[in-house]
């Protein structure tokens, strides 16, 4: 298999950058998931599995190694008083440099139609903000996407081929970068959020991944040996 496309989202569920090159290190790829939007009245950070609305913006970094949001309607702004306003809600756009602190998320318990999800609180990861501490870079093939539209999944690495399921318990090269393949990724209602780009609300996404594939799609790495990686390069056990 060889990388086909490389993603990073410098915002975590806002829509992300599409790469030809990237450096890889201990937290995933350079600038990936380095910011995150939190409630300041909860104190949760948002995701798009509660905040649908979040992945019609996008997190881009700039020349200067900062971020910026562009939000639906084209504005560019970091300002709190700005996204708050958009989101219709108090919020704060923190670094994750600056949030050394645990930081909790909402994830629904149960797989259900619009307002029937009920609600739980988990812990998610230091450093970056992922999800979860043992997944800092993800990959996908074309062969285990099919018809489905790559984006529903925001891997960083997606692959040309198939079998990264295999991989599992593998310790892999990706152009200079040596990754350890350590779980498959547990998928939620994420992926069955709308998006730009003619991306609709499909409920029988991630219905599917569960009645096929065990609620799972997507293999998780974490970065023992720093390295770049590029679009073209071939991914091979070690």
């Amino acid at each position: 298999m060889r990388v086909q496309e490389l993603w990073r989202y410098p915002v975590k569920s806002l829509q992300g950058e599409r790469l030809d090159a990237v450096d890889v290190g201990p937290e995933g790829l350079t600038g990936d998931r380095q910011w995150a939007l939190f409630d300041a009245s909860t104190g949760f950070g948002l995701t798009a599995r509660r905040h649908p609305d979040l992945l019609f913006a996008s997190g881009r970094m700039r020349a200067d190694g900062r971020v910026e949001v562009v939000l639906p309607d084209g504005t560019v702004t970091v300002d709190d008083a700005v996204l708050s306003d958009w989101l219709g809600r108090p919020v704060s756009l923190r670094s994750a440099d600056a949030e050394r602190g645990p930081r909790q998320y909402e994830n629904p318990a149960v797989v259900g139609e619009d307002a029937e999800y009920d609600w739980d609180a988990f812990e998610g990861a230091r450093g970056a903000f992922h999800d979860s501490s043992r997944i800092r870079v993800s990959l996908v093939s074309t062969g285990t996407l099919g018809t489905w539209d790559r984006r529903r999944f925001r891997a960083n690495v997606l692959l040309d081929g198939e079998g990264e399921d295999d991989l599992v318990g593998s310790t892999v090269r990706l152009g200079t970068a040596v990754l350890d393949v350590v779980k498959p990724v547990s998928r939620c209602v994420m992926v069955t959020r709308p998006q730009p780009g003619g991306i609709a609300r499909d409920n029988g996404v991630l219905k599917t991944i569960h009645r096929q594939r065990g609620g799972e799609l997507a293999v998780g790495a974490l970065v023992p040996v720093p390295g770049r990686v590029a679009v073209g390069d071939a991914l091979a056990r070690l």
